[in-house]
């Protein structure tokens, strides 16, 4: 079974919600780990990196979360994946 372990997003969101808020409603959205940086700020907007790492990241969930939230996903700048072998008995 392939799983998607890590994600590096390139995201522009609006001021609102606050990105502690933004990185809490991701991470809610599984066991997830989450590293946000701002990259660039305006008056209206603001640049996000967002490494996201769990043991199977749900990618649909994520990326609808981020529209919900009113941000837009520009790239996924990085992935990382694993194949997992089902255990046979």
């Amino acid at each position: 079974m392939i799983r998607l372990r890590r994600l590096l997003l390139d995201i522009l969101k609006p001021h609102h919600p606050n990105v502690i808020e933004f990185s809490k409603v991701l991470a809610e959205k599984g066991n997830y780990k989450i590293r946000l940086s701002v990259l660039e700020m305006d008056e209206k907007t603001e640049t996000l990196q967002v490494e996201i790492e769990g043991s199977d990241i749900d990618y649909e969930e994520i990326r609808a979360t981020i529209s919900e939230m009113g941000a837009s996903l520009h790239s996924i700048d990085a992935v990382e994946v694993s194949n997992e072998a089902e255990a046979t008995e």
